[in-house]
């Protein structure tokens, strides 16, 4: 079983590294873009640009009624059966079934534009909504090729259309500013960067995965037939797709009601940092999602056990650090990033005056939820798709919907009354506060579940000390920052290395990490190249300082960190 779980745990790996890569390199591409534009546009145009991607960001999340999942999953579990010759089918119908739903979806949020412009007071928002309707159609292709990418597990092609998505966004977008076309400058950069991450996408699917798979093909494709189990399949993944994505979007829609476009500039300039987690926990649940499509529960208990709490604290090991540096930093990076009169003044000037005041505040509430992963709510996600349970994930999300829609317009409409601008502040708060809320229903019924029926959950030990090494150096990096003055990137790089290093010392001499975690890390890491030399130093910087353990230890089967390994 160790064999099995340490084999699945470097194909996880690589693939999380190529889809880091991706994310990383696509992120940090669009993060300058973004840079550009925040310093092109002023907070109000800022805040109108978020608003006018509320309604297609919206539509799009019903395109693929969970499609797209089941691709990925059929495609992993056909591979890992040698029946590669089904995969032609399910390739194809699912092609089908997203291209006219993208089409049908375009034409609905063009149709609702215009009224939807006029209930939120803002009429000149009505030809900017209509125009990103295009958005969704282009969309539909890029996320269903990267499912298919996801299910062959060829991450470097997925890393490769979404970096070249981003540089075409992040050069046509504030070039179209700068030449003066504002808001529509940008709203024109999104669209053709995302129509020609779908072109190059679907043309990579067909030529590099799907033309071999026709030699294999001898019958007619039957699509009804095909698409029959996959929508019984995704369609409950569909009410959990609204939870994790379209709530979010209606509490936006709820605080604009509210809020000047100036505040909404602060809280989208916020999320445009704490994209910074996804870096971690995207491309882990990602490649985690073929791992547990191939495991079954029922013949394989121990080894689904071993998979799910490693998943869960390996995954804690690296995004708790990386979301309580974010909350940390929260001033120094908002602040230089974005100030108001240049980038020379958080170069050189000490308290530089910032163009988003309010962002550091949305940043640190906002980035809160990322620390549930200690209890295993990325992992649980992934688990619970990867083996078909998507009825119960169904259930779970009618709970937080239940909850949180109620909820959300209750906390919002009571501090929008009061006006003023702290009341839109508070307004902001109330609409991220109700997006921890709606996670927090589901995630809960949904580990208790899990451990009923398989007896799967998080090491609880090993999760408190990973959060208490975290805190620690958040701690001492924060009293730093406090009592030091200097210009706003001096205190960001001076934060962050001194965090680094506490966190480095802290989780071994806490037990957030063992000689066999950092171990099994390297292993985990050995196929990665040139980043495995670079992960090298940090853990052997850490397994110095941690303690021997017990000398039976060494020569029993270790099972402190979740995955049976011989020492």
């Amino acid at each position: 079983m160790e064999n099995k779980a340490l084999q699945m745990g470097k194909s996880s790996t690589a693939g999380s590294f190529f889809l880091l890569i991706g994310i990383v390199g696509s992120t940090v591409i669009m993060a300058l873009g973004t840079m550009f534009l925040a310093g092109m546009l002023t907070d109000a145009e800022l805040g109108l640009y978020g608003i006018v991607l509320i309604p297609s960001t919206t539509i799009a999340f019903f395109r693929d009624l969970g499609v797209n999942s089941a691709m990925t999953q059929k495609i992993a579990n056909l591979r890992a059966a040698n029946k590669s010759h089904e995969i032609h089918d399910v390739i194809l119908s699912g092609i089908i079934f997203e291209l006219i739903s993208g089409i049908l979806l375009s034409l609905i949020c063009f149709a609702v534009a215009q009224p939807l412009a006029l209930i939120l007071n803002r009429p000149e928002a009505s030809p900017l909504i209509a125009l990103m309707s295009v958005s969704i159609f282009a969309s539909t292709i890029v996320s269903a090729s990267s499912s298919i990418f996801v299910g062959f597990e060829k991450m470097k092609l997925n890393s490769f259309a979404q970096i070249l998505q981003a540089l075409i966004k992040t050069l046509l977008g504030p070039l179209l500013v700068f030449l003066g076309f504002s808001v529509l400058g940008a709203v024109l950069g999104s669209i053709v960067s995302i129509t020609a991450g779908g072109l190059i996408s679907i043309l990579l699917v067909y030529f590099v995965l799907f033309r071999p798979l026709r030699k294999l093909k001898v019958d007619k494709c039957d699509v009804k037939r095909t698409l029959t189990p996959m929508l019984k399949y995704g369609i409950p993944l569909t009410l959990s797709n609204i939870v994790v994505g379209v709530l979010p979007q209606i509490f936006a829609f709820f605080m604009a009601l509210y809020v000047s476009d100036g505040i909404m500039g602060n809280y989208y300039a916020a999320t445009y940092f704490s994209v910074l987690v996804t870096f971690i926990s995207f491309p882990i649940s990602t490649a985690l999602f073929p791992a547990f499509s191939k495991l079954n529960p029922e013949s394989e208990p121990e080894l689904v056990k071993t998979v799910f709490s490693s998943s869960v604290k390996y995954t804690s090991i690296f995004l708790i650090p990386t979301t309580m540096l974010l909350m940390t930093l929260a001033t120094p990076l908002v602040y230089t990033l974005f100030p108001k009169d240049g980038i020379l003044q958080a170069l050189f000037v000490v308290g530089a005056e910032p163009k988003f005041p309010y962002a550091p505040t949305f940043l640190v509430i906002s980035s809160i939820v990322n620390l549930f992963v200690l209890f295993g709510n990325v992992s649980l996600a992934t688990f619970q798709t990867g083996i078909g349970k998507t009825k119960q994930i169904m259930k779970q999300s009618l709970l937080s919907l239940a909850i949180s829609l109620p909820f959300s317009y209750a906390i919002i409409t009571y501090f929008g009354t009061y006006g003023g601008a702290m009341s839109e502040v508070l307004v902001v708060i109330g609409g991220i506060l109700a997006v921890m809320v709606s996670t927090i229903p589901g995630m809960a019924w949904g580990l208790m579940w899990s451990w009923k029926n398989y007896h799967v959950k998080a090491d609880f030990k090993s999760s408190v000390k990973i959060f208490a090494s975290s805190l620690t150096a958040s701690i001492v990096a924060y009293a730093f920052l406090a009592v030091f003055n200097a210009p706003y990137i001096i205190l960001l790089i001076t934060g962050a290395l001194l965090f680094l290093l506490v966190y480095l010392v802290s989780a071994p001499l806490i037990g957030a990490v063992n000689r066999i975690d950092l171990d099994n890390l390297k292993s985990l890491s050995s196929g990665l190249g040139v980043i495995s030399k670079i992960l090298e130093i940090p853990i052997l910087f850490m397994r110095k300082i941690c303690k021997e353990p017990p000398p039976q230890q060494n020569e029993e089967i270790y099972t402190g960190s979740n995955i049976e390994y011989s020492n």
